[in-house]
């Protein structure tokens, strides 16, 4: 059995959340509420807002997603003019660029870039992408791209080398952006340097 002071305390407590709770009652009826209906209007509130967005969201996507420009990004050439045969590494790099050059596009949040896996094969069996006559810009509306990027690395020499790209209007062949910068290296980190500073200020810049 519990101490009689200890079970008057118990009592005491009880009695007094009681009180709490009914004054909490009249609070709610005094501005016409009650706790059920309380309930009932935020549950009423938070499925307007969820249906708003539901009906809104698609909208605000489709219209961003219409001003930006699907791109093809092609994978980059290597044009070696040097004595030194083109190496597996540098085929590497080559690869390593064009996932670059997505990614940097990409997350510039001014193009939406476009799958081109589906088309490797076809690109591979055919002429060099930046020699095909326009192949790219047929490619890229293929795809549903409004653009074409076409893009290589000119090796002169292991430590002379320049990496281009061209960005081009896949109708009418006009080109839109583009640049080219001189490296001096023949490195994985020289290659992604020249790639970034090309980007960041010959492309994204204007």
């Amino acid at each position: 059995m519990l101490h009689p002071a200890r079970a008057g305390a118990i009592r005491g407590r009880m009695r007094g959340r009681g009180i709490v709770r009914g004054l909490a009652v009249r609070g709610l009826a005094v501005l016409g509420l009650s706790v059920r209906g309380l309930a009932i209007r935020g549950l009423v509130i938070l499925g307007l807002a969820l249906l708003g967005f539901l009906v809104l969201a698609p909208a605000m996507h489709g219209a961003g997603a219409a001003d930006v420009p699907r791109i093809a990004v092609f994978d980059f050439d290597i044009i070696n003019t040097s004595l030194e045969p083109t190496t597996p590494v540098e085929q590497e790099r080559a690869r390593q660029l064009g996932a670059q050059l997505r990614a940097m596009l990409a997350g510039s949040l001014k193009y939406d870039v476009v799958d081109i896996a589906t088309l490797r094969p076809r690109i591979a069996a055919g002429t060099e992408i930046r020699n095909c006559n326009g192949c790219e810009r047929d490619l890229a509306r293929l795809l549903g791209a409004d653009l074409a990027a076409v893009a290589w690395v000119q090796k002169v020499s292991n430590l002379i080398l320049n990496v281009n790209v061209v960005i081009e209007d896949a109708k009418t062949g006009a080109k839109l952006a583009g640049g080219s910068v001189d490296i001096r290296g023949n490195t994985d980190e020289s290659w992604q340097r020249g790639l970034s500073y090309l980007v960041r200020n010959q492309i994204l810049d204007r």
